[in-house]
């Protein structure tokens, strides 16, 4: 027979030893809590990143927050949503295309280096290389950082691709969202979210199917947000 645990990641069904967990959930947990908070101070390697992105020959615009450091990022959420000089003037400078791809690292640059590229990979294939300019990397992110981007660039749309907060059973989670007319002041009911992106979540084809409906469908009806839903059904149906 099996046990209730069996279907599922989470931690149900541990058993007990006196009025405490057993030792090797114990353990477990631990475990999980240490790389959940490695994985929040993991630093982004631009370097690997950037070698990822030019195995497919697309190129690369190199970005950052208002953030100066790690530790400014997790104690002002604000200005990771607001880019620096620097990255204003650059981002000034490049070429404009009505798509516009950022990689983020967000509060796992973990998930980012394990998942962003193959992600990418599957999901560009789905559209024209003169639709999209070059793909943002963007160090000390937050999601709406992606609105300022997709603004200075005359983008349609935006995406970002971000690791999300780090949990006990996931410390590499890719999250993914989609604003149409991305500029300074969008809300978050004005973006639609792909989350859960990794081997034992939602897979690689799974998310760029989702993703690719929903920038297809945002195009064609000029909105995202709660207006948009996420109707494109199973990958297998």
């Amino acid at each position: 027979m099996k046990r209730l645990g069996d279907y599922t990641p989470a931690r149900v069904s541990l058993g007990l030893t006196g009025q405490s967990m057993p030792l090797k959930p114990l353990l477990d947990l631990r475990l999980a809590h240490a790389r959940a908070r490695d994985a929040v101070h993991f630093p982004l390697d631009v370097r690997s990143l950037l070698a990822g992105i030019e195995t497919h020959n697309w190129t690369a615009l190199l970005v950052h927050s208002a953030a100066r450091h790690r530790e400014e990022y997790l104690r002002r959420p604000d200005l990771g949503r607001r880019l620096d000089d620097i990255s204003i003037q650059r981002l000034h400078a490049a070429r404009e295309a009505p798509l516009t791809f950022v990689v983020g690292d967000g509060l796992s640059a973990l998930a980012v280096h394990r998942h962003a590229v193959h992600l990418l990979e599957r999901l560009l294939r789905t559209f024209n290389p003169d639709e999209f300019g070059p793909i943002v990397i963007a160090e000390q992110a937050r999601v709406a950082l992606a609105d300022s981007i997709g603004e200075l660039l005359g983008a349609e749309l935006s995406v970002i691709l971000i690791g999300e907060r780090p949990g006990l059973s996931a410390p590499d989670s890719l999250g993914a969202y989609v604003t149409w007319q991305p500029r300074i002041g969008r809300t978050d009911a004005e973006r639609n979210c792909v989350s859960n992106i990794h081997p034992q979540g939602l897979t690689y084809d799974q998310a760029a199917y989702k993703l690719a409906f929903l920038i297809t469908e945002s195009r064609r009806r000029k909105l995202s947000g709660v207006a948009l839903k996420e109707t494109a059904g199973s990958l297998l149906a």
